[in-house]
């Protein structure tokens, strides 16, 4: 009678394990392609500071041409 509630127990814990493996790796792959998303947008977007300097050298040349 005490190994089938053992054995009971057993399986019940590694269901919940698995579960719970299964919802970690799921986040952690969502985590991933939230942070790749960003990292492409960031790379499309030049930085504000170069922006800048593009547009002064543009004013500069239309004013020395």
């Amino acid at each position: 009678m005490k190994y089938g509630s053992f054995i009971n127990a057993v399986i019940a814990f590694l269901i919940v394990a698995f579960v719970l493996f299964l919802v970690i790796k799921a986040m952690n792959k969502a985590k991933e392609a939230m942070e790749e998303e960003k990292e492409e947008e960031a790379a499309a977007e030049p930085p504000k500071q170069e922006v800048l300097l593009e547009e002064i050298r543009d004013l500069l040349k239309s004013k020395a041409g």
